[in-house]
């Protein structure tokens, strides 16, 4: 059944708005090339963009040739303002953009755990307040919040669980009341990341993998297909839970202590790098266990990360990488033989601190365990990742909604 006309425009309007978004401004000529469109219908398109306040001419495209230059048209980007937040155990990082995603203003601010619920939420909604005044931003659109946790899919809403601080789960409401307008939403920070590595980092290539979150505790995002699987009751990934050899019992519906967080949590990476000598001085709330990784990757070497063994390398950070890896890749192999995903990332400020050599040795002791060829590879995007990624589910959510045709 064919499409009707008010169908079909719709179609072609968010199929310009897309290349407006992903290509930069484009000539009329440009967008009948890259849509296949006739002209006609790119003039219609256009005409009917620039009248709903969607895209606005920013130039001209300069080419020689007789008459006048072509009209460039881009998308009209302070249409709408976004705020993104990665939330922390710690503290709050706020990014304010437009719609096609220029960061306009940022900030960050530690929120210690003296502070009460009230005055931390009060420390976070401030935070959002005064990034959006910097930006010029009169309102925001859409909020995104990347926070640890579950999330319930029926609500939307970060459930409660244990060591997470209760302004977590307040935010959200908090920020609702002071932006009314605004559409505000929490994902997990792990899919997250995984949705930032995806579009941006390294997993732009594959349409199935996991991302492991090697951090403070253990989790996994799961990509399949190109679409993020969050799992009945939200909880897909929660592999810290995961019972492994190695440890001294299981775990339990409550507490996730003898599970694969015990092997690979920060807790049990810095007594792994205890039992192997290694020590190094860390500055007040910063990770202890990524900052112990990341001097042993340096005492190693930096041949190590292709396998060489250089002669001044440290052996007892040789082992100590070594040990580690062996561990995370017990966890990851459990992963590999359900799901196959042919590739995973290495997240988290442990994962991040490993780098190459880390993914290298993950990679080495996963071929002796499975059969299944899995590249392992490390984070691409850094301690950015969360935040990247709830920028751009905050910037599809507002599209969607702006980029949508008008009701009739």
């Amino acid at each position: 059944m064919p499409a009707s006309p008010s169908t079909a425009r719709a179609i072609n309007d968010r199929l310009a708005l897309r290349l407006l978004q992903q290509e930069g401004p484009l000539t009329a000529g440009q967008l009948k090339q890259l849509t296949g469109l006739s002209r006609p219908t790119v003039a219609d398109l256009v005409e009917r963009l620039t009248a709903s306040g969607l895209i606005a001419v920013v130039g001209e495209s300069g080419e020689q040739r007789r008459g006048p230059n072509a009209k460039l048209y881009g998308i009209v980007a302070d249409r709408a303002h976004l705020a993104a937040l990665d939330v922390r155990l710690e503290g709050v990082t706020v990014i304010v953009s437009d719609l096609v995603g220029r960061v306009l203003a940022e900030a960050s601010v530690p929120i210690g755990d003296e502070a009460g619920t009230g005055p931390a939420v009060e420390q976070a909604v401030g935070l959002v307040e005064r990034v959006a005044k910097e930006a010029g931003a009169d309102r925001l659109h859409t909020v995104g919040i990347g926070a640890p946790g579950l999330i319930d899919p029926a609500s939307g809403d970060l459930r409660g669980s244990t060591g997470l601080p209760e302004w977590h789960r307040r935010l959200v409401a908090a920020l609702q009341e002071r932006f009314p307008e605004a559409r505000v939403s929490v994902e997990n920070e792990t899919n997250l990341a995984a949705l930032a590595e995806q579009r941006d980092g390294a997993a732009q290539d594959r349409d199935t993998f996991v991302l492991l979150w090697l951090g403070m505790g253990i989790g996994a995002a799961l990509v399949l297909d190109g679409t993020l699987r969050r799992g009945a009751s939200g909880g897909a990934g929660e592999i810290g839970f995961l019972p492994v050899p190695g440890t001294t019992g299981l775990p339990s519906a409550t507490d996730c202590a003898g599970g694969f967080h015990s092997l690979a949590g920060a807790g049990a990476v810095a007594g792994l790098a205890a039992e192997h000598g290694m020590a190094v001085a860390v500055p007040p709330h910063a990770p202890h266990a990524a900052a112990l990784v990341r001097e042993a990757v340096l005492r190693a070497g930096p041949a190590s990360r292709a396998g060489a063994r250089p002669a001044d390398a440290d052996p007892s950070a040789e082992r100590f990488l070594d040990a580690l890896a062996e561990r995370v890749a017990l966890g990851t192999a459990a992963v590999v033989s359900v799901l196959d995903p042919g590739c995973v990332i290495l997240a988290g400020e442990i994962g991040r601190a490993g780098g190459d050599a880390l993914a290298t040795r993950v990679r080495d002791h996963l071929a002796r365990m499975s059969p299944l060829p899995t590249e392992v590879r490390p984070s691409m995007l850094g301690g950015g990742a969360v935040l990247r990624g709830a920028l751009l589910t905050a910037r599809e959510r507002a599209q969607e909604e702006l980029f949508a045709p008008p009701e009739r």
